[in-house]
């Protein structure tokens, strides 16, 4: 439902509006997770997740190769997975900047609570190809010196160790009350420069859930509704984003469809909406 919220919102007629032709492809075929078995219960419903995202990372490579630039909507944030998965197979590995109040680099080993969105970062930096492996996406398909995350307010011990090992930056909220947002993007978007790709991964629920309450997973404390503004025109300014992911809005949980609506700003600023 969250990709549906997001386009009644009023999403295509927003790039429209910023001179961008937009071709949507529609929604991935998914199953009613009530209907099936979830499986391991360490990864739950994860071969369900795994077929979804074969899905996107076939669209997402179709679009790199004819220099379209991917703009996957969800949903759940395991959808990146296909995101990421897409680029790799199209450009090798590349560069992510993952705007998220959570650092979603678990595994089936460490997880908590199963939830595949909660590993998707972590699986996409090949911690556990094995549960993760696909004939369409290479693993690692990220490198993690080029992986920043930005807002992140809540880590499991398993992720604090996985980002110290392999090096990923993890810019926290506390950081950015202390420096600014601004300068955490700047450094950000430094750091997951290069060749391959340069994703972004907006979930929404990086932005303080007074802002945007449709989410699954909500944490105080996020992005303001400036800072999120910024971080999106940062990216922008940067010129250097090959594809965007705008993830995790529910709209059983929204009010009033608020949460989409600002997924429809966000993105308009992320590709160059500005104020003058």
């Amino acid at each position: 439902m969250g990709p549906s919220a997001i386009r009644y919102a009023g999403l295509e007629a927003r790039l429209t509006e910023l001179g961008l032709e937009s071709d949507d492809l529609g929604n991935v075929e998914l199953v009613v997770p009530e209907e099936v078995a979830q499986g391991d219960p360490h990864a739950r419903f994860l071969e369900q997740i795994k077929a979804a995202c074969e899905d996107v990372a076939e669209r997402v490579r179709h679009a790199r190769e004819r220099d379209q630039t991917p703009l996957v909507l969800g949903g759940d944030h395991s959808v990146a997975l296909g995101t990421l998965g897409g680029l790799a197979a199209a450009s090798g590995a590349g560069g992510v900047l993952w705007l998220d109040a959570h650092a979603d680099l678990n595994t089936p080993a460490n997880s908590p609570s199963g939830n595949v969105h909660g590993m998707v970062l972590g699986a996409a930096l090949g911690l556990d190809v094995s549960a993760f492996a696909s004939a369409a996406w290479p693993l690692p398909a990220v490198d993690p010196t080029r992986t920043v995350l930005v807002g992140t307010r809540l880590l499991d011990p398993g992720e604090r160790e996985a980002a110290r090992e392999h090096g990923v930056r993890v810019i926290t909220m506390s950081e950015i009350d202390r420096i600014g947002i601004e300068p955490a993007v700047r450094e950000a978007l430094d750091r997951v420069g290069g060749g391959g790709f340069v994703h972004v991964s907006l979930d929404l629920d990086v932005v303080d859930p007074e802002v945007a309450p449709g989410v699954g997973t909500p944490v105080r404390g996020g992005l303001s509704y400036r800072e999120a503004h910024l971080a999106m025109e940062l990216v922008a300014e940067a010129g250097v984003m090959s594809s965007l992911d705008v993830v995790e809005v529910n709209p059983i949980l929204d009010r009033e469809n608020q949460t989409a609506a600002l997924a429809v700003e966000l993105v308009a600023s992320a590709f160059g909406e500005r104020i003058l």
